[in-house]
C-alpha cells in the first residue's frame, strides 16, 4: 500500500516511518546543491543549519527573484559527496535517478531519498518561491539557492530502511532482460 504524507522541512524522524514508494508532499525551505556546492561546503563548511535539511540536487534556472524553472539534476553524480551532509543532520536528498548503494547504507536509520520528476522543471518552480542564495559566485547552476516549496510531489525513492526502488527496477529490468534470452 502506498502512503501519502505531507512534510514541511526542518524534518525529525517522521521520515524514519516512509517507505520506499510513497508519495509525499514537501514544503519548507530546501537548499539546492550541486557537484561545486557539496565541494565548497567540504571545503568550508555549511553554510546553513544542516539539522532537518534538505538538499535538491537542482541547478535553477533564476531570473531577478523569480524561479523560472528548477527541475532535478540526476543524484548519483553526488554519490562520493553526500556523507559528511548526511552526517551533520541532513534528512533528504532530492534529486533524479537514484543513488548509490553506498548512499543507500548511509541513510539507514536517517534519512531518505525523495525523487523527483525529471523534465517537469517549469512545474516544479511554479510550486517554488527563491528566498537568498549561498555561494552565488560559483554561477547560477552550481550556487545554493535557498528555495520555499509550497507541496512539491515527491517520491520516495530511499527509505531510511535501506529499500531502493531504483535498484529494485535495475535488478527486475536485468532479470526480464536475461530471460528474453533462454
Amino acid at each position: 500500500m502506498v502512503n501519502r504524507t505531507c512534510l514541511t522541512t526542518p524534518l525529525g524522524d517522521e521520515v524514519l516511518s516512509l517507505q520506499a514508494g510513497d508519495q509525499v508532499m514537501l514544503s519548507g525551505i530546501v537548499y539546492t546543491a550541486r557537484d561545486e556546492a557539496h565541494l565548497r561546503m567540504m571545503e568550508e563548511g555549511i553554510p546553513f543549519n544542516p539539522e532537518g535539511a534538505a538538499i535538491y540536487h537542482c541547478g535553477p534556472v533564476i531570473q531577478g527573484s523569480r524561479i523560472l524553472a528548477a527541475g532535478p539534476t540526476t543524484s548519483a553524480r553526488m554519490n562520493s559527496l553526500t556523507r559528511f551532509l548526511l552526517d551533520r543532520g541532513i534528512r533528504a536528498l532530492i534529486g533524479k535517478g537514484g543513488m548509490g548503494n553506498e548512499v543507500a547504507g548511509q541513510l539507514k536509520g536517517r534519512g531518505v531519498y525523495l525523487a523527483c520528476t525529471g523534465g517537469c522543471a517549469v512545474l516544479a518552480a511554479s510550486k517554488m518561491s527563491l528566498k537568498g542564495v549561498f555561494f552565488e559566485e560559483l554561477g547560477m547552476a552550481e550556487a545554493i539557492w535557498i528555495i520555499e516549496l509550497n507541496s512539491l510531489p515527491l517520491v520516495v525513492g530511499i527509505d531510511s530502511h535501506g529499500n531502493d526502488l531504483f535498484a529494485d527496477i535495475a535488478r527486475e529490468a536485468n532479470k526480464q532482460f536475461h530471460q528474453g534470452f533462454t
